[in-house]
């Protein structure tokens, strides 16, 4: 998403020539996801753990705490289920509702990138935290629909599943979607808090894996049933203190939780900063512009767009800009 005000600048590169990308952070998390699944047990399962990185992202926006809170959660989520799927292009979740956040939009590329962003009123937000100190995702979002998507580019159809929001929690409106448009069993427990050394934030998502893919041949539904319902459980003891715990690894903490139940962990997928804006494809955006409309955003004869994304600005000449006739 872009901003567009007027600036003062000057760039001598040609906008349409300039790919160069912002200065934003070179950041990469070579273990954020870690995959596992349970031997001989219906249940497989992503660890989501981008340490510093929720901090470089988070930080980047001006949103109150609150807000970064809910958008910490929202890109663990998103990395968790970007993980699972077999695609190239972009895993995205968007939230639209009534609330003090009017959009949380989070999305997570094939390779691990990650970006969002969160449109929210500072003063509902304000008001909402005189009489809750901690606001759930519901009361911040208000009533809407929440929507994921995979966009595999322009020619490709993209798929979508929208929901109702329902349930008080981030995780909790992510489990009603599994439910309601996937329908099979999903456990989800979603963390963001800001430490001592900064946000950190992290996830668990299990699901239930069909009992005809070959997982044990002499197992009934009854106890694939129970094996689902112990993993939730030993799931449920999963701490915040834990997850978000930058000295504790990864395969330590799923060894805690299921090391009786047959765990075996797959390999690790690195998560990184991830906003693919640039000059280039942002003059492409302003070409479609009315010339009117580009000479009314201009200042000193300078245009600046400002990435919602990464909260970078890029500078244009206007007279580098050509617009497209009225």
């Amino acid at each position: 998403m872009l901003r567009v005000s007027a600036m003062t600048a000057n760039n001598s590169s040609p906008a349409f020539l300039d790919a160069s990308r912002p200065d934003t952070p070179d950041l990469v998390v070579p273990q954020g996801v870690v995959p596992f699944y349970l031997d001989h047990r219906p249940v497989r399962g992503r660890l989501v753990r981008p340490g510093v990185l929720t901090d470089t992202l988070l930080t980047r926006h001006d949103n109150p705490d609150a807000v970064l809170r809910l958008a910490g959660e929202a890109l663990a989520l998103v990395a968790a289920l970007a993980s699972s799927l077999k695609f190239r292009g972009s895993f995205s979740l968007q939230a639209k509702g009534d609330g003090p956040v009017s959009l949380l939009l989070a999305d997570c590329t094939d390779s691990g990138a990650l970006r969002f962003h969160a449109r929210s009123d500072d003063e509902q937000v304000a008001e909402l935290l005189k009489t809750t100190p901690a606001p759930t995702a519901s009361q911040l979002l208000g009533k809407g629909y929440i929507a994921f998507s995979v966009d595999q580019g322009p020619d490709t159809d993209i798929y979508q599943g929208i929901v109702e929001m329902n349930g008080e929690s981030l995780s909790e409106m992510a489990a009603h979607y599994f439910a309601t448009s996937e329908q099979h069993a999903c456990w989800v427990r979603l963390f963001c808090e800001k430490t001592p050394v900064g946000w950190r934030s992290g996830a668990l998502v299990m699901e239930k894996i069909a009992m005809d893919g070959g997982i044990d041949a002499d197992m009934t539904p009854e106890e694939g049933d129970d094996a689902w319902e112990t993993a939730v459980t030993l799931a449920t003891t999963l701490t915040a203190r834990e997850v978000l715990d930058d000295s504790l690894s990864s395969a330590d903490l799923l060894y805690r939780l299921f090391h009786a139940e047959g765990l075996v962990a797959g390999q690790p997928r690195a998560l990184a900063f991830g906003c693919r804006c640039s000059r280039a494809r942002l003059s492409g955006i302003l070409e479609t512009f009315p010339l009117d409309d580009l000479d009314h955003m201009a200042q000193d004869g300078t245009i600046t767009m400002n990435c919602s994304f990464c909260n970078h600005s890029f500078h244009f000449q206007r007279d580098e800009i050509g617009g497209k006739a009225a």
